[in-house]
């Protein structure tokens, strides 16, 4: 096993193959942010997101994508032109890994790509002492997602963060509270009557435990952006707040706790789960 991956698995506690599979994909995460980094990725885009809250502000929960947005809008944004600094940053730590971009149908500002790699092959690379084929699939696929927004909403914050494995490199990305804006706009816009995400739930209460101030003026440009609020509504925080709570009345509980629980170590923490309580926690909301 390469030295540096080997350092990293260490540091996660595997004891399902569940458990080897997230560790797993969060160590190519890294490797693919590293990557970006070094191909001159965040001279122009931002990172943010789920699994940006977990690696920079210890968001405990497993998060999948990996999001980014650009801090200008250009609709001319080539994801492909990443490609080969990115696969030459994977290949060096031993990994084969196949990079794609996923073409959209119609007009969308995101632009998306998916890394895949042989899950058992990377498996076997990451933890070489185990001698059965883990019990899966040999032909699983591990995907890891990018998605680039090309059309980013006005008066987000911005600040520059560094990671030492698997080498020093910097990331620009969100600051909490336009994180937290981001984290809303899902919660208040998601359809979820058929696309229940108990993450985006989880996350929140993340956010306001912290005392996290919402980013508002960027959160009304999201919401102005995908068609939710108007630009002369009236939206000071307490607008906010009642948009939420009307929110959290049409929520499913049960059904956004079987979404998020295969992502948490402690399933326990959406017991108490409940539009009442989340629109009393909705009370301590503030703004920046």
């Amino acid at each position: 096993m390469n030295t540096i991956i080997e350092t990293m698995i260490s540091s996660y506690k595997t004891e399902t193959i569940y458990d080897k599979k997230n560790a797993m994909k969060e160590v190519l995460q890294e490797i693919i942010l590293c990557g970006l980094s070094r191909a001159g990725f965040f001279q122009r885009a931002a990172f943010y997101g789920g699994t940006a809250l977990r690696m920079f502000y210890g968001l405990d929960r497993f998060s999948e994508d990996l999001d980014f947005s650009l801090e200008e809008p250009d609709d001319t944004f080539d994801i492909k032109k990443y490609f080969p600094e990115l696969e030459k940053e994977i290949a060096a730590y031993g990994l084969h890994a196949d990079i794609r971009e996923k073409k959209k149908s119609g007009d969308s500002n995101i632009k998306s790509a998916f890394v895949k790699g042989n899950t058992v092959e990377h498996l076997l690379m990451f933890y070489p002492d185990e001698s059965s084929d883990f019990g899966i699939n040999k032909n699983e696929l591990t995907k890891i997602k990018l998605e680039v927004d090309t059309n980013p909403p006005k008066y987000a914050a911005f600040e520059r963060r560094y990671r030492l494995r698997p080498m020093p490199y910097e990331v620009n990305l969100y600051d909490e509270p336009s994180l937290f804006a981001g984290k809303i706009h899902a919660v208040i816009g998601r359809s979820w009557s058929n696309r229940i995400k108990g993450r985006d739930l989880y996350d929140y209460v993340f956010y306001i435990a912290g005392n996290v101030p919402v980013n508002r003026m960027h959160l009304k440009d999201r919401l102005v952006q995908s068609g939710h609020l108007e630009e002369n509504d009236p939206f000071e925080l307490e607008d906010l707040k009642a948009m939420l709570c009307s929110k959290f009345d049409s929520i499913d509980y049960s059904q956004a706790k079987e979404d998020v629980i295969p992502f948490l170590r402690n399933p326990g923490e959406t017991d108490l789960w409940s539009a009442e309580f989340f629109k009393q926690i909705t009370d301590s909301l503030t703004e920046r």
